[in-house]
């Protein structure tokens, strides 16, 4: 069995703004609303990759869909909502003015430790996590190989589950447009 994981492309939308924290509130929408920058395109060795595929599964945010598209457009596409980024919340800091992606990773840091107002917690990330792997391994078991485009931190929560269940991993998963990693498992069902 084969899972490929993979991040979305670079979405349509400023990715560096200097903002405070209503600033940023309001960035988490546009960002989840952005579909896919007209000029990101899939490595060619990506491309190559998904020639092979007949389906792909991607997260119900347009980035994702449009990015499983750009890369596949043979492939039927499955959009679940299962496989959406694990949420941000902004965090009420008043007078502090920085890039989103520092903004990211308080707000990442700030809801491992509790701070999850009105979103879902860790817990029940984790938890759909596990849903999700279990949508991509049955697949994978009946196909041989199961690709997802979805999200970068989400994708490195099934990528844990996926670990845990004894698949080995090639590449590593990282905060880049793109971002391809491969698990594979010997099947003893098969």
């Amino acid at each position: 069995m084969r899972i490929v994981l993979i991040r979305h492309g670079e979405p349509h939308i400023a990715l560096r703004p200097r903002t405070g924290h209503t600033g940023f509130a309001g960035y988490i929408e546009d960002y989840e609303a952005a579909g896919l920058a007209p000029a990101s395109l899939p490595p060619r060795e990506l491309a190559e990759l998904a020639a092979e595929l007949t389906q792909i599964f991607t997260s119900g945010r347009r980035r994702a869909r449009e990015s499983a598209v750009a890369l596949a457009p043979h492939a039927a596409l499955i959009s679940e909502e299962v496989f959406v980024e694990a949420p941000l919340a902004s965090p009420r800091i008043p007078l502090l003015r920085m890039r989103v992606p520092k903004w990211a990773v308080v707000s990442r840091f700030l809801w491992h430790l509790g701070f999850h107002p009105g979103i879902e917690n860790p817990r029940q990330a984790r938890e759909r996590a596990v849903r999700a792997t279990e949508m991509l391994t049955a697949a994978a078991r009946h196909r041989g190989t199961a690709a997802l485009v979805a999200h970068g931190y989400f994708n490195w929560m099934i990528g844990r589950e996926l670990k845990r269940r004894g698949f080995s991993r090639t590449g590593s998963h990282q905060a880049r447009y793109w971002n391809t990693v491969i698990y594979e498992h010997q099947d003893p069902k098969r």
